[in-house]
């Protein structure tokens, strides 16, 4: 891979960033944000602050081509077309960032002597001619959820799309940035508020590296992330099967379907995860109780000793973090003789993932339910306990009849109850023994 060191303004010259469908989307939180503007605010004027590694693929024309906002600024203007293949979230942050600081301006201010409008179309979209149509400089590919979120709740576009904006756990964190980078900006004085811009754009460096025609870019993605904030193993899980994906032998058609079908699922994954505001419901945690659900019932007599074993230890959900990436989903698998994975297995997990998320934010989040009084009031306390969360997702997503899920609810929230008492009491117990 070919590297070197560039400020942002000089990697925003004729470029035109995507965040590939492989990738997660926005992740950074509050702590993170407090660091790259602490790096700002502690950056001595003058000085230049190394802010990682910023990882590119250039994008062949058989992908660009389905950028149709895209294609003229690409073909007439000659931007070279770039997926993002790490650095995303810097990338990010500090588009957004600019885009702050973009709305505190005034049409026809300066600054830094440098016009709003100039400013705008380096960093953000440039237009086409004297036309409507707009191409962004950094975006997400169409079928990404942040897609329409970026333009219009962060870049504040209208959208010709009549569609309602698709809240997930990344578009929060979208907004929360823009909304923490208002609250910084609005204490400061347009000079200091010039000082940043140019710090930012100016004396943040980037290590750039260039990926290699003949480099495998999801194998890259897979290594290569282990800086900042960790992948979960449902975001490497997604790189993994579209990975797969371009590997399997047959129609074109086919891995393009495949590929389509695992990006919706996670779309619809995201887009319920997004909206449960508990921290227990994080990405692994919705993915360990899935492979519960899914895997257990197609395990043979030997390995069900194996399962009553890990059930008895609670430690089954444990395993998929190894299972999945390191045994199930896996390139020895699709290339072995015996065709031990297929793109059928492919398909019918992926979709099982999409199924399953709705019942599982549901359950979390019953008030949102079409379920009985009784139910939201049985599940709401469980998810207060804490405890048999399966239970509860197993009798709401299999058994139909409502008078029936009433009375589980009820005997799992009696079980929940005696096993709070239990460690309530052995606590106390051991204290006194002490």
């Amino acid at each position: 891979m070919q590297s070197e060191l560039k400020s942002l303004s000089k990697i925003f010259t004729e470029v035109v960033f995507r965040i590939p469908d492989y990738q997660r989307g926005y992740s950074w939180g509050k702590k993170h944000l407090k660091d790259f503007w602490g790096d700002i605010e502690q950056l001595p004027s003058g000085k230049s602050h190394y802010t990682g590694v910023l990882t590119l693929e250039p994008v062949s024309k058989k992908n660009y081509e389905r950028w149709e906002d895209d294609t003229w600024i690409i073909e007439s203007k000659n931007y070279a077309p770039m997926y993002i293949v790490d650095g995303q979230q810097r990338l990010t942050t500090a588009v957004i960032l600019i885009q702050a600081i973009l709305e505190r301006m005034e049409d026809g201010e300066l600054l830094n002597y440098t016009d709003k409008s100039e400013i705008l179309k380096k960093y953000i979209y440039e237009t086409k001619g004297r036309g409507i149509s707009k191409s962004y400089l950094f975006g997400y590919e169409k079928d990404n959820p942040s897609y329409e979120y970026l333009k219009q709740s962060i870049f504040c576009d209208q959208s010709i799309i009549h569609s309602t904006q698709e809240e997930t756990i990344y578009t929060k964190n979208l907004r929360s940035a823009k909304e923490f980078f208002f609250e910084k900006l609005s204490k400061l004085t347009k000079e200091n508020v010039e000082k940043v811009y140019t710090k930012l754009t100016q004396h943040f460096l980037f290590n750039i590296f260039y990926i290699e025609k003949d480099l495998d870019v999801f194998v890259t993605f897979e290594t290569m992330n282990n800086r900042g904030k960790p992948l979960s193993h449902l975001e490497l899980l997604k790189n993994r099967l579209i990975y797969l994906s371009t590997k399997m032998n047959g129609e074109r058609t086919e891995s393009d379907h495949l590929r389509k079908a695992i990006n919706e699922s996670w779309k619809s994954v995201y887009h319920y995860l997004g909206k449960i505001d508990d921290s227990g419901s994080d990405d692994d945690g919705f993915l360990g109780t899935h492979y519960v659900f899914y895997f257990s019932p197609k395990l043979n007599n030997k390995d069900e000793a194996y399962l009553n074993t890990f059930r008895r230890e609670h430690l089954f959900q444990e395993q998929f973090k190894d299972k999945l990436l390191e045994d199930i989903f896996t390139a020895k698998k699709l290339e072995s003789s015996d065709s031990s994975l297929t793109i059928q297995d492919i398909f019918n997990y992926s979709q099982s993932l999409k199924e399953l998320v709705r019942a599982y934010y549901e359950v979390k989040v019953p008030e949102q339910s079409s379920f009985s009084e009784i139910e939201k009031n049985r599940l709401a306390q469980i998810n207060r306990i804490g405890n048999s969360g399966y239970m509860a997702l197993a009798t709401m997503n299999t058994v139909k009849a409502p008078k029936e899920r009433e009375r589980l609810l009820e005997a799992i929230e009696r079980y929940n109850f005696a096993i709070g008492l239990h460690r309530i009491t052995s606590a106390v117990s051991e204290r006194l023994t002490y």
